[in-house]
C-alpha cells in the first residue's frame, strides 16, 4: 500500500506554482520602481533633473506633463542675450539687496531688499 500514498515533495506542479510567485513579487518591485522615478511617464508633474551639476558635461532633462526636453552645458560662462537690470549687493548680516537701474528717462531710483522691503 505505499504506492497508493503520495509523497507531496516529489510534486513537480510546485515547484511551477513557486516560480509563478517569484515572478509576481519582481513585478511588483518593478512597478513600485517605475512609479516612484521622477521622469514617471504617467506622471503630470514638473520635474527638472541635473546630472553631474557644475561639471562640464553637466546635462539638465526638464519634463513638463508630457513633454521631455534636454539642456546640455556648453562649458562656457555667461552665454546669452541681456541687459544689466541692476546691482545686487551682499550685507554683512547674510543678506541680499537688489538695486534696480532706473529707467533713462527716471531719475529716481530705490533700493530693494531681497525680502521685498524698500531701503
Amino acid at each position: 500500500m505505499r504506492f497508493l500514498e503520495t509523497d507531496e515533495h516529489d510534486d513537480p506542479i510546485l515547484s511551477v506554482v513557486n516560480l509563478v510567485d517569484l515572478f509576481l513579487v519582481v513585478i511588483a518591485v518593478l512597478m513600485i520602481i517605475i512609479v516612484s522615478n521622477p521622469l514617471n511617464p504617467f506622471s503630470d508633474k514638473t520635474v527638472v533633473v541635473v546630472e553631474n551639476p557644475g561639471q562640464a558635461d553637466m546635462r539638465m532633462l526638464v519634463k513638463d506633463g508630457e513633454e521631455l526636453r534636454e539642456y546640455e552645458s556648453s562649458g562656457e560662462i555667461g552665454e546669452g542675450e541681456g541687459v544689466k537690470a541692476g546691482v545686487a549687493y551682499r550685507l554683512a548680516d547674510g543678506r541680499m539687496v537688489y538695486v534696480p537701474e532706473a529707467p533713462a528717462g527716471d531719475a529716481g531710483g530705490g533700493a530693494a531688499s531681497a525680502d521685498g522691503a524698500a531701503q
